[in-house]
């Protein structure tokens, strides 16, 4: 599978990961409902046979669970060991409600937490979730960041939803190795400033959420958004919802007539899409089992034509 170097390190990671949000389970404010745990973590077994080379989880993702779950894949898994990349700065009350929490006492136990429930002694890649609006937190956040990758118990540092603004700001303490924004066919606002200055930095980009949290799948249709349970998190959201709907579904028809040229999924155009730009280095792609990993991995060798990436780009037009 090929592979990029991620930003100014020395990880060399295949350009799709596997991502763990969805196998956090039910429970908190952002779940995607119920998840068996053998569905979950046979789906990362089965990324790593196919031969996806990281894992992109968070703290927050099941309150903690889905790095338990990673944790308790590797530990049956005899491959070579994949790189772990997990976040910080989100904590959770009882009720299971998030909040962000930039503090550097906090991180640092974040950090430690982190590192039990993955059962390992160092991380290869701590990313801060999400900035706050105040500047002095993140100054307070990425000096610890700094501190304990200087500590070894972090090889690297990343950022995940920053504007540039704040990755000037940490850039000024220490080296950013990577950012991780939302890029889909349905949102592209990074394109205009974010990649741009990425690109230039070298800045390594990992982009979440390509298939737009399965809306852009081929699986997802009008009954299915509609009866999506009350505790997935995407019942809410607008693009799963009319007026929006309706364009997005006739998007993913494109997607669809696209990939049967390619032997490929709408969800494989669309992870294919997003490696396209200069500055993304590899996407992040949820799944919650073995089936729908082995439906997203022939988006590494798909090669879309200038004809085809136009029709794309007519249809996303307003």
């Amino acid at each position: 599978m090929k592979k990029e170097r991620l930003g100014n390190s020395d990880l060399q990671i295949t350009t799709i990961g596997f991502g763990a949000w969805a196998i956090g389970g039910t429970g908190y404010e952002y779940a995607w409902g119920v998840q068996e745990d053998k569905d979950s973590i046979e789906g990362i077994h089965r990324a790593l046979d196919l031969g996806i080379n990281w894992i992109d989880t968070a703290a927050a993702y099941g309150l903690g669970y889905s790095e338990e779950i990673v944790a308790r894949a590797l530990k049956d898994w005899s491959g070579p060991r994949p790189y772990i990349f997990t976040k910080c700065g989100l904590r959770w009350d009882q009720e299971g409600k998030i909040f962000k929490v930039l503090e550097g006492d906090s991180i640092r136990r974040e950090c430690e937490e982190s590192l039990r429930r993955l059962q390992v002694d160092t991380i290869d890649l701590y990313q801060v979730h999400w900035p706050t609006d105040v500047p002095a937190e993140i100054d307070a956040t990425w000096g610890v960041l700094a501190k304990l990758q200087r500590e070894g118990k972090i090889r690297w540092i990343g950022v995940s939803n920053f504007n540039v603004e704040q990755m000037q700001r940490a850039q000024a303490i220490a080296p950013i190795t990577s950012l991780q924004p939302p890029y889909s066919l349905i949102r592209r606002e990074i394109e205009t400033e974010i990649l741009p200055f990425c690109k230039r930095e070298g800045i390594g980009v990992i982009v979440y959420s390509p298939m737009f949290s399965g809306l852009l799948t081929g699986a997802m249709t009008r009954e299915r958004a509609a009866n999506l349970p009350d505790n997935d998190w995407r019942k809410r959201d607008p693009e799963f919802n009319e007026p929006k709907l309706t364009h997005n579904l006739a998007l993913v028809e494109c997607l669809r007539v696209i990939g049967v040229q390619h032997g490929r999924s709408p969800g494989e155009v669309a992870i294919a899409w997003t490696l396209l730009h200069p500055a993304v280095t590899a996407a992040i792609v949820g799944a919650r089992s073995a089936k729908q990993v082995e439906g997203v991995i022939g988006a590494t060798n798909l090669q879309l034509s200038k004809e085809e990436v136009v029709k794309i780009e007519n249809l996303l037009r307003p």
